[in-house]
């Protein structure tokens, strides 16, 4: 499996006030929503009126595919007219069986057979039961 993530800037060059904004940047959402299958969130630059930030994930068998739909997604920002694209960076990632890139978390406790039903949940999103456990925890 493999998880693509994108992050990308734009100037909305027009925008007056963050109600003009929302208004591109909704517009934004739904259409690539609406064609592409992935998970948009405007993350960065919120209370500014000509500028927002995006992140971007989607999740394939192959990188290829989580490339292509990235570079989409790319495509559909850079031909909005009402706004311009400023940044863009692109990450895929392996992850689980078509991949080895990370190891521990879910992967982890799924192979050793723990259920995790007694442990919390830390910044990592992996489930520990101990405090035993969590010096062997995960770390990038």
């Amino acid at each position: 499996m493999f998880v693509g993530v994108m992050r990308f800037s734009l100037e909305i060059v027009g925008a007056r006030s963050l109600k003009d904004k929302r208004s591109v940047v909704r517009s934004l959402k739904e259409r690539v929503q609406g064609r592409l299958r992935v998970s948009i969130a405007e993350v960065g630059a919120l209370d500014f009126p000509q500028r927002a930030s995006f992140g971007v994930a989607c999740v394939s068998n192959e990188a290829a595919v989580c490339d292509k739909v990235l570079a989409d997604v790319a495509r559909m920002a850079g031909t909005l007219p009402d706004a311009v694209l400023t940044d863009q960076a692109t990450e895929i990632v392996p992850f689980g069986e078509g991949g080895s890139g990370v190891q521990g978390g879910i992967e982890q406790a799924m192979s050793t057979g723990s259920t995790g039903s007694t442990g919390s949940t830390g910044s990592t999103g992996s489930t520990m039961g101990t405090d035993e456990e969590e010096d062997d925890a995960w770390q990038p």
